[in-house]
């Protein structure tokens, strides 16, 4: 299968409408990481991603009879947008079935490459399957976005230009999603350089690839986060997974690496940082994912002097979201820490406490007074000596005050530090986190469905541009143990993922 790949990737047509991307030297960030790190720039594509390389060189070997019928996919994302420009290169009809869901710059970046656009359903996986039957229906080619070895060949292409423009490379990382991409560079390079090591990269909300590994056969994930939307995806496909568990053609060990580095939403936002400072370039999150995964790798095997390429994937970023992403990212890159401190209430606490950290800048303190003797304040305390000033502040506070350290906490980071304002003394009180499609009326839906059965006594929600929404929602029970009151039925009948976090550590701080 590997030499076929190999030859398939050799004979790939990606160059009729994709560039050779440059593999740029890294300064910045090889000199804070100790090691040689060079970018693979393939958000400098037409489509700001490397997907337009699978897309192409999939529609492109079709029969004459076939491109003349047009093509299908469903995607939201990347995909989309290399179908669409395929298809306006070979002058044929192509078609994107896109989720309901999709922000309107994506819709409207597939329309000007002249994709027709089908919006339907609320997920990936309904649109996909309504673009598999219009497929059959119609008489149309469906191009997968990854389950396809001539797909899998197109993104091949990426680790030949790497090889001819670094012959000393030794570690590649590439972010995962349904693995088309890991597996094209995976067989190319398992079979022209087995010495280089393939180190898969998942965002931990959606690590498909792991879970396969640890089940050795492929599974479907219950549900996956949504912030690294370009990899998305539940279950690695079949294909990709076939290439990715083969050996290297010397027995030396497998092609791609079984240590999946896994990375969170704050080690993304810091990545993305980390490329803007090092390139100007605004990636999307999932196009920071292989840099994150080298950080993270390089502190975890104490790595020195070694030849690293990032892939940077893509970099279709919705500008919405660069708030949210900014405020992540101290924390990502350790330069803040938030705690939750037990203060005196009285006249000089503040001040006493801004005494105790000795100097250190605080970036943000919220308190409401309180009618006891001990007062509740959530802090952002900014850092310069990354974990271990952290655990120093920690350890210096505790020598005079209660502390938890909530820098870890998404609820205190996504809503308690909005929230703080004292506590609502209600029995019964239940703490909810609710996943809903951030569309217009999705809220409402939310609020219509739970019905003016149950008490709502806690509510934040705050838009931070991804395609989900998350609510943090308090509800009062008449009977939290026995449920007379239908709640859970309630909550399990809308169908948005929820999560009880009743015991949440800023929550019984903070707001209960």
């Amino acid at each position: 299968m590997l030499s076929r790949l190999v030859r398939q990737i050799l004979q790939a047509t990606v160059y009729d409408v994709a560039i050779e991307t440059p593999l740029e030297a890294a300064p910045r960030i090889s000199e804070k990481l100790n090691n040689n790190i060079r970018f693979k720039r393939e958000d400098l594509q037409p489509v700001f991603s490397f997907k337009l390389r699978g897309a192409y060189n999939r529609i492109s070997q079709l029969p004459k009879s076939q491109l003349q019928r047009g093509v299908i996919t469903a995607s939201a994302g990347n995909h989309a947008q290399g179908v669409a420009l395929s298809g306006q290169k070979l002058g044929i009809r192509a078609i994107i079935v896109m989720p309901k869901t999709t922000p309107d710059i994506k819709v409207q970046a597939v329309k000007r490459l002249g994709g027709e656009v089908v919006l339907y359903g609320d997920s990936f996986d309904v649109a996909n399957k309504y673009a598999i039957q219009c497929a059959e229906e119609q008489g149309m080619t469906f191009i997968p976005p990854y389950d396809d070895e001539l797909v899998i060949a197109g993104q091949g292409t990426i680790a030949n230009e790497i090889l001819r423009q670094w012959r000393d490379v030794e570690y590649v990382f590439v972010a995962v999603g349904g693995g088309g991409l890991i597996a094209g560079v995976a067989a190319y390079l398992g079979d022209v350089a087995p010495h280089v090591k393939v180190i898969p990269v998942e965002y931990d909300e959606s690590a498909c690839l792991k879970a396969a590994f640890e089940a050795n056969e492929r599974v479907i994930l219950p549900s996956v986060g949504l912030f690294a939307d370009g990899t998305a995806v539940a279950q690695i496909g079949a294909k990709p997974f076939d290439v990715i568990r083969l050996q290297k053609s010397d027995n030396s060990g497998p092609i791609v690496e079984r240590d999946v580095v896994l990375v969170n939403t704050d080690e993304i936002c810091a990545a993305i940082k980390d490329t803007y400072d090092e390139c100007r370039s605004i990636v999307e999150p999932s196009g920071a994912m292989a840099l994150a995964g080298i950080k993270k790798y390089v502190a975890e095997h104490g790595l020195e002097n070694k030849n690293m390429v990032s892939i940077v994937c893509g970099a279709n970023m919705n500008f919405d979201r660069l708030r949210y992403i900014a405020e992540r990212t101290e924390l990502g890159e350790c330069k803040e820490a938030i705690f939750a401190v037990t203060i005196p209430e009285e006249k000089g606490s503040f001040l006493n406490f801004c005494r105790a950290l000795q100097g250190r800048n605080i970036t943000e303190f919220n308190y409401r007074a309180s009618s006891s003797s001990a007062a509740q304040v959530f802090v952002g305390i900014s850092l310069k000596g990354g974990e271990k000033e952290r655990h120093d502040i920690y350890d210096l506070l505790t020598t005079q005050y209660d502390v938890d350290d909530l820098s870890d906490d998404e609820v205190a980071k996504l809503h308690i530090r909005y929230l703080v304002g004292g506590h609502a003394d209600i029995e019964n009180e239940r703490l909810f986190r609710v996943e809903f499609p951030e569309r217009p009326g999705a809220l409402l839906t939310f609020l219509e469905r739970l019905g003016p059965t149950h008490n709502i006594t806690l509510f934040h929600y705050r838009n931070h541009g991804a395609a989900e929404g998350r609510v943090l929602v308090g509800m009062e029970a008449s009977d939290a143990k026995q449920n007379p009151d239908g709640l859970i039925e309630t909550l399990e009948s809308i169908t948005y993922p929820y999560a009880e976090i009743t015991n949440n550590l800023g929550y019984q701080r903070f707001l209960k």
